[in-house]
């Protein structure tokens, strides 16, 4: 048995897992209740469910006989990071590029005008 998570990122790109997700967030549920309101079968959702928990981001709790699943809010802390990657380094790439803008914008007002017509006191 492999201890190599699935690819959460793969997991939530199916809009029903998404919609499964959700509702694990509102609160913990089986399959059953989870199946309630969703255009899929139950057994589609447990499909969906297994891939959720091989991408570490729900767990199961058994209850007697009962089945419930729980969504693992540890288990978003690798998008997390992903996430704050990407976002800060679009930040940093878009603080570079308005600066370089704003010192071309300079340089052609400067070449051409005076600084009172370009807005420079």
């Amino acid at each position: 048995m492999s201890t190599r998570s699935a690819d959460p990122w793969a997991a939530l790109g199916d809009p029903t897992r998404r919609g499964i997700l959700a509702r694990l967030i509102e609160q913990p549920r089986s399959v059953t209740a989870l199946a309630q309101g969703l255009p899929v079968s139950r057994p589609a959702v447990s499909q969906h469910l297994r891939i959720l928990k091989d991408a570490d981001l729900v767990h199961v709790r058994v209850l007697g006989r009962e089945h419930v699943y729980v969504a693992k809010s540890d288990g978003f802390a690798r998008l997390r990071v992903e996430l704050d990657a990407f976002w800060s380094q679009a930040l940093a790439n878009f603080k570079i590029i308005a600066e370089e803008e704003n010192d071309k914008e300079s340089r052609i007002c400067n070449d051409n005008h005076t600084a009172d017509d370009c807005g420079h006191n």
